[in-house]
C-alpha cells in the first residue's frame, strides 16, 4: 500500500523538495530536445537503421539527463531533494525482481493489443531493433544506451523531478501523475504499454524508498531484456 498523502503545511524538508518552477524547467528542456534531437538524428542517418536506432537509444537518455539538469540548477538543490538517494541491498534485489515482472507483464500486454488490433504498426521502435540486431558492437552499444542510459535520464527526469515535485500533494498524485505524463511523452503508440507499466511500478517504489535507484533498476530491465529477447527471437 502506499503511504498516506503528505500533510497541507509542508515541513522543512519537504519544502526542499522541487516544485513546480523544476517542473516547468524540466519540461522546457525535455520538449526543446525532443523537437530539435529527433529531426537532426534523422537527418545524419538518413537510410541507415542501426546507427538511426543507436542514435535514438543514446538520445531518449540524454533528454532525460538535460531535463533533470535544468531542474537541479535551477535552484541549486542538493541530490537529496531530488531522491537520490542509497539503497539497501534488499531493495536491490527487488527492484531486479520488480524489473522481470514489468517485462513480463508489458509483453502480455503488448500481445493482448496486438491480437485485438492485428496489428503491429503503431510500434515506433523499430529502429531500436533494427540496432540490437546490427551485430556484436551495435548491440553492446545499444543495451549500454538503453539499458543504462536511458533509464537512469528518463528515471532522473521522471521520478526524480516530477514524482517527487507532485508527492506534496500526496503519493498518488505523484504515482498517478508521472506515470501519466512519463506514458505520454512516449506517445499514443505501443511503447506507451511499457511505459505505463514501467512508469506505475517505478513510481511506487519512489514512494516507498524515497529513491530514484528502484525505478532506474527496473527500467534497465525492462529494456534490456527486451532488446536481448528481439535479437534472440530475430
Amino acid at each position: 500500500m502506499l503511504p498516506h498523502a503528505t500533510p497541507t503545511v509542508l515541513t522543512d524538508t519537504e519544502k526542499q523538495r522541487p516544485g513546480w518552477p523544476e517542473i516547468f524547467a524540466a519540461t522546457v528542456a525535455y520538449l526543446l530536445c525532443y523537437l530539435v534531437g529527433p529531426p537532426i538524428v534523422s537527418a545524419l542517418t538518413d537510410d541507415a537503421p542501426v546507427a538511426s536506432g543507436l542514435s535514438l537509444a543514446a538520445l531518449s537518455g540524454i533528454m532525460g539527463l538535460l531535463a533533470f539538469y535544468a531542474a537541479f540548477v535551477l535552484r541549486f538543490r542538493s541530490w537529496s531533494a531530488f531522491n537520490v538517494r542509497a539503497i539497501t541491498t534488499r531493495w536491490v534485489l527487488f527492484s531486479l525482481g520488480f524489473g522481470l515482472l514489468a517485462f513480463l507483464l508489458t509483453r502480455v500486454f503488448a500481445i493482448i493489443i496486438v491480437t485485438i488490433t492485428g496489428s503491429t504498426d503503431g510500434d515506433p521502435q523499430g529502429d531500436y531493433q533494427a540496432a540490437a540486431n546490427g551485430g556484436p558492437l551495435a548491440l553492446t552499444l545499444q543495451l549500454l544506451f538503453i539499458a543504462v542510459l536511458t533509464p537512469l535520464g528518463e528515471e532522473f527526469a521522471f521520478r526524480g523531478v516530477i514524482s517527487t515535485a507532485l508527492y506534496r500533494y500526496g503519493a498518488w498524485v505523484s504515482v498517478i501523475g508521472s506515470t501519466v505524463i512519463f506514458a505520454l511523452a512516449h506517445g499514443i503508440n505501443l511503447a506507451l504499454i511499457p511505459a505505463i507499466v514501467v512508469g506505475a511500478i517505478s513510481g511506487i517504489l519512489l514512494v516507498r524508498t524515497k529513491s530514484v535507484w528502484p525505478g532506474v533498476l527496473v527500467h534497465a530491465v525492462n529494456n534490456g531484456l527486451g532488446t536481448i529477447i528481439a535479437v534472440l527471437l530475430n
